[in-house]
Order: structure tokens, then C-alpha cells, then sequence
């Protein structure tokens, strides 16, 4: 029976671990296989191949994985992939796998890809376009009712001093009414206020 290592990985192995992985994914087997394959030739566990994977190789490779995908989907459509499971994995593939993805890349763009992205993205911006002559017209109908209101409030504060002084006035008038007195002279000669 052979030790486990448990030792730092390197660079290679995270790069042969990617390299495997990719591989059965484009060929539509499990990753847990991939992670036995890849822990045999390593000495380590598939459960530890399975955590690097995880925890850090899987994020450095995203696009690696939707390309490998993509071209599992093509392999189901042409045919071609009970052909491709039986393959090993050897250096000569590898170079394989980057014409395999450059052809992929020059599909893409034969396919038209590349210029229905620039009609999305000529259709995204004018649709900003337009969103921002909205933005400027809703900004322009603020701002005029800002004013509106202002001028509301103006008014309002106009009539309220209007009415306040209009009471004032009242109460002053009543006040003086009842400031005046009234006297009447007595039998004695002497004056006497007179109540309302």
C-alpha cells in the first residue's frame, strides 16, 4: 500500500488536476472521476484532489469550464464523444486541446457570434441612450415642480400674513370700542362711568 501525501501542491499538479478535470467534463464524465484519476497519479486522495479543485483551481479555470462545456454539447451533437471517453491523457493531447480551443474560438467568430454581440451591445447602448434623454426629461419636470411648489408656498405665506393682520385689525377695532367710556354726571355733580 502506498502513503499518501499530504505536501504542498504545486503548480504542475494544479495544472494536471485542471487538465483532467476539463478533460472529463468535455467528455461528459463525473469530476469524481477525474479527482481518483487525478489522486492516483499523484498519490493523494479524491477527496483531496476534490478540495483543491474547489477551493482554488476551479476559479483560476471559469472560462476553461464553460469552453470544455460547450464543446461536451458539440461532441453529443456530431457524435464523437464515445470516441473521445476512450482517449488517455497524454502531453500530445494537451497541444490537442489548445487547437481544439482555438478552433472553437475561430467557430465563434465564423459563426457570427462576434457580430450579434455588436448588435447587442449597439442595441444596450441605445437603449442607454434613450434612457438617459428620459433621465434629463424627468429631471427638467422636477425641477419645475420644485418651483411650482415654491411658489405655492410663497402664496400661501402671503395669505396667512393677510389674514393675520386682517385679525389684528379686528381686535384692535373691538379693543377701542371698548376702550371708549362713558360717563354721566350724578344728582351731586359728580361724574359716573357708564357700563355698556
Amino acid at each position: 500500500m502506498t502513503t499518501m501525501r499530504q505536501d504542498a501542491w504545486t503548480q504542475d499538479e494544479d495544472l494536471l488536476l485542471a487538465e483532467v478535470v476539463l478533460r472529463y467534463i468535455r467528455e461528459g464524465k463525473t469530476q469524481l472521476a477525474a479527482f481518483e484519476e487525478v489522486g492516483k497519479r499523484l498519490s493523494r486522495t479524491a477527496a483531496a484532489c476534490g478540495f483543491r479543485w474547489n477551493s482554488y483551481v476551479r476559479k483560476q479555470y471559469k472560462t476553461g469550464i464553460e469552453l470544455a462545456k460547450k464543446q461536451r454539447k458539440e461532441l453529443r451533437k456530431t457524435g464523437k464523444e464515445s470516441q473521445r471517453s476512450e482517449e488517455t491523457c497524454n502531453p500530445a493531447e494537451s497541444k490537442l486541446s489548445l487547437r481544439e480551443v482555438i478552433s472553437f474560438l475561430q467557430k465563434l467568430e465564423q459563426n457570427g457570434n462576434v457580430e450579434q454581440l455588436q448588435k447587442e451591445n449597439e442595441q444596450l447602448r441605445k437603449k442607454v441612450e434613450l434612457l438617459e434623454e428620459k433621465i434629463m426629461e424627468l429631471e427638467n419636470e422636477k425641477t419645475s415642480l420644485e418651483q411650482h411648489i415654491q411658489e405655492v408656498e410663497d402664496d400661501y405665506r402671503s395669505l396667512m400674513e393677510i389674514m393675520e393682520r386682517a385679525r389684528k385689525m379686528v381686535v384692535l377695532q373691538e379693543s377701542e370700542k371698548e376702550k371708549k367710556v362713558k360717563f354721566q354726571m350724578d344728582r351731586n355733580g359728580n361724574l359716573e362711568r357708564l357700563e355698556k
